[in-house]
């Protein structure tokens, strides 16, 4: 049934919105986030604030958005607080600047925090959709992220009708809500495969004030280009991966994978791919880029579980062309499913995610440059590496043409500790840290990760304190970065 809500101009949905409101916008990435009514509230904030009025709401999504929500959002001052992930420069630049609050959280907890009440009330949902119809059942676009959430803790409801995506889209979703404590109960998916939910979020139609039409695609960038760095760290991975199944770590039938995202994740499944060891696997993973829908085209990948289909614009059109063909090898959950730790645990997944910094014990700084200037945030990736059969970082060894490094001492800032960190790769090589204490772990991160340029100052650190079962100098720990920010460059440490 067709939907016979009223139908609102993006000027007149925006009016709706007032200051000091909290807004649940949908998307995970720039997949499924709203285009065309956040920038008319952030023209709604530039004429507030032209007139001398304060304008400025709480903003809430699955993770980081698009250009047309965050990056608008944020270039008319009109965010007063951000969670719990983004990607936005403009953002990224009020949060250092101390403009907008930014509080970073694991992904899997932000729709129950909703729920709980922790991040008070959610004044507005603001959903893209392919589909609504009039009793209030809502058919998202690419993502899901925590928009069934916000759509039912929500005051009230905004949709953006985006024509950009078919109607067809009904059965690549899979919405399940766990129940509160004391009354949740187990969540029963034992493989990427079980669908356990509904097809649509209902939403009470009382609370859907208008719709807005649209005919946006969703803004995902081209990743970069597979370098020669990127590309022996993929294929360190898989020849890491291609050992454990050797001798019996994973079993030969495999495991499911979760990819992060960018180009080192798109080298890494493209090294996977191609290795003649790993079999043909599934994942059960947060975004599905490029690299996977070429995995799944070419059945090296046999299904994908995700929250987003963070695909380029070429590549989307190329499934909606032909979507009976990935119809049942592919499917969209809610973030709290797809980062859930119980169903991690349960199914034994393999965790491979990018850290900005590690240090030489194995504790991993994916958020903080410098351990000052908030990057993105943490993601998902905790929600996979403190529950991941086996939890795998990848980074290059150096980083600005060499003058950083991103082995250090010491993290500047530590969102994976030494316990959940089991395996580092760089370009260089494989530091496997299972069962290995402090020092072994500093001895095979050196020994098998760091580049030459830095190697023999790591070495110089490690043998500065003699005492202590983790050998760590106050005076030196932060040498590399304190070098760096003297001269801009790392390799002029000095102990």
């Amino acid at each position: 049934m067709s939907h016979s809500f009223p139908p609102l101009t993006a000027a007149e949905a925006a009016a709706l919105i007032h200051h000091d409101q909290v807004i649940g916008f949908s998307g995970f990435t720039p997949a499924g986030s709203p285009k065309v009514i956040p920038p008319a509230i952030a023209e709604k904030a530039m004429a507030e604030h032209a007139a001398g009025r304060e304008f400025k709401v709480g903003v809430i999504t699955g993770a980081s958005t698009g250009p047309s929500l965050d990056g608008a959002l944020a270039k008319a001052d009109a965010i007063k607080f951000r969670t719990p992930y983004q990607s936005d420069k403009d953002l990224r630049a009020s949060i250092n600047a101390g403009k907008t609050h930014f509080f970073d959280m694991h992904l899997s907890l932000l729709p129950q925090y909703v729920r709980y009440g922790f991040l008070g009330g959610v004044d507005w949902a603001i959903v893209e959709a392919a589909d609504v119809s009039s009793d209030g059942k809502v058919l998202l676009t690419t993502s899901v992220g925590a928009a069934p959430t916000f759509l039912h803790q929500a005051k009230r409801v905004l949709i953006e009708l985006n024509r950009r995506h078919p109607k067809q889209l009904l059965g690549f979703h899979d919405i399940y809500e766990p129940e509160s404590p004391p009354h949740r109960r187990p969540i029963p998916i034992c493989s990427a495969e079980d669908r356990i939910g509904t097809q649509r979020v209902w939403v009470d139609p009382k609370k859907i004030v208008g719709v807005v039409e649209s005919n946006h695609p969703d803004e995902v960038k081209d990743f970069s280009p597979v370098t020669e760095v990127t590309n022996r760290i993929g294929m360190n991975v898989a020849g890491f991966l291609a050992a454990e199944i050797r001798n019996g770590h994973i079993p030969k039938c495999f495991l499911p994978i979760q990819s992060g995202v960018g180009n080192v994740a798109n080298a890494v499944l493209g090294a996977m791919g191609e290795h003649p060891e790993i079999p043909r696997f599934q994942m059960y993973s947060e975004v599905i880029q490029d690299a996977v829908i070429e995995l799944v085209r070419q059945d090296k990948c046999s299904f994908v579980s995700g929250v987003s289909l963070t695909v380029t614009d070429a590549v989307l059109q190329g499934m909606y062309d032909n979507l009976d063909f990935y119809r049942g090898k592919l499917l969209l959950r809610p973030q709290e499913i797809t980062n859930n730790p119980e169903i991690v645990r349960r199914i034994g997944i393999i965790s491979i995610n990018t850290a900005l910094e590690a240090d030489i014990f194995g504790n991993v700084n994916s958020t903080h440059v410098l351990g000052q200037k908030m990057m993105n945030g943490i993601g998902g990736s905790g929600d996979f590496t403190r529950n991941a059969y086996i939890s795998i970082f990848t980074c290059p060894s150096t980083a600005k043409g060499g003058s950083i490094s991103t082995l250090v001492p010491m993290c500047s800032h530590m969102d994976h500790s030494e316990h959940s960190v089991q395996v580092l790769v760089t370009e260089h090589g494989v530091a496997d840290l299972r069962g290995k204490d402090p020092r072994e772990r500093a001895e095979t991160v050196i020994s098998n990760c760091a580049d030459p340029a830095y190697a023999d100052l790591l070495w110089e650190y490690y043998k500065l304190t003699e005492n202590g079962h983790t050998p760590q100098s106050f005076r030196s720990a932060f040498a590399f970065h304190q070098a760096f920010l003297e001269s801009g460059d790392m390799r002029n440490t000095a102990f």
